[in-house]
């Protein structure tokens, strides 16, 4: 074995499913989504195979998405105080599964299974094992993520997913985008919410007609979300000029969802479109909103994915 054959890839192991002309890359660390191509067209803005994940791409976010001011909350009357790995806000972001080791526990050609147990620790002394399947059919990539409570105490539970889409474009400034947020948060300059808007009233910011993203610098949280007569709700982009097209879509798990344009990471500078399915809004452990409150032994279980269209 040569040292090259020892190394470690710095996101561990790929998992790679494949159905036609889809491909899906999940990797060991994190257990989130490295790349996604259908008909070797990039839906997804990943990274490579010699890269950590930068800007959170593809990962989950669990047991908490986007930010948590002061990284401390309060649950059951009892204090915590998590690690602030977003210092300079002052926040804890992202959750607490984003750099750990996932297992494959389910692999088939289309499909795998990746499982993590997160133990108790300081600022979440709670237990939950998890897992998240990644299907590839004929409609599309689908994402299904499972918590349970396998701890002696209930927990308060969110959960959060970090794609960015792309059409090829070299911005999304010329990409068509619907979202179908009825109410918007507004954020403060740490990133935290301080209020909210009608989406007609939030300036700039109601997508709910197609209409090209422009210069509209997107970070915003997006609720009360249009739902189709299935259940689900969909953020459609597309490209006008060649008449492709995606759309990411969520189940009733998933209540609120995140645009982000990204414009002050380097890497991504409006290039991509993160559409973030999330449960709870930003600082939902402070507010209380919409936090999932796992009873020992219970369960929760959400799905999103990602369908294109054109050609």
């Amino acid at each position: 074995m040569t040292q090259e054959d020892r190394l470690i890839q710095p996101s561990g192991e790929q998992i790679l499913i494949e159905a036609g002309d889809q491909r899906a890359v999940a990797v060991e660390v994190g257990g989130g989504l490295r790349s996604y191509t259908a008909a070797g067209r990039d839906l997804l803005d990943g990274y490579g195979v010699d890269e950590m994940s930068p800007s959170g791409r593809g990962q989950l976010l669990i047991p908490w998405p986007n930010r948590l001011a002061d990284g401390s909350y309060e649950f059951d009357g009892r204090p915590h105080q998590l690690p602030l790995n977003e210092q300079e806000r002052g926040n804890a972001i992202h959750g607490l599964v984003r750099w750990r080791r996932w297992i494959v526990r389910e692999r088939e050609t289309s499909r795998a299974t990746l499982e993590h147990v997160l133990h108790p620790q300081p600022g979440y002394p709670f237990s939950l094992a998890l897992s998240v399947e990644y299907a590839l059919s004929p409609t599309g990539l689908a994402v299904r993520t499972t918590a349970t409570n396998v701890g002696n105490d209930p927990c308060p539970y969110g959960c959060g997913a970090h794609p960015y889409l792309t059409l090829g474009t070299p911005t999304v400034d010329s990409v068509v985008l619907r979202a179908p947020g009825r109410t918007i948060f507004i954020s403060d300059d740490r990133g935290l919410p301080i209020g909210s808007a009608a989406a007609e009233e939030a300036a700039g910011l109601d997508f709910r007609t197609p209409r090209r993203v422009g210069p509209t610098k997107l970070d915003h949280a997006f609720a009360d979300l249009e739902r189709d007569d299935d259940g689900l709700a969909r953020v459609e982009l597309t490209d006008p000029d060649t008449g492709t097209g995606l759309t990411l879509w969520v189940d009733e798990a998933y209540d609120y969802l995140m645009l982000f344009t990204g414009d002050q990471l380097p890497d991504i500078a409006r290039r991509s479109l993160a559409v973030e399915p999330m449960t709870c809004p930003p600082n939902a452990f402070n507010s209380g909103e919409a936090v999932i409150r796992l009873e020992p032994g219970a369960s929760w279980t959400g799905t999103w994915g990602i369908e294109r269209s054109g050609a």
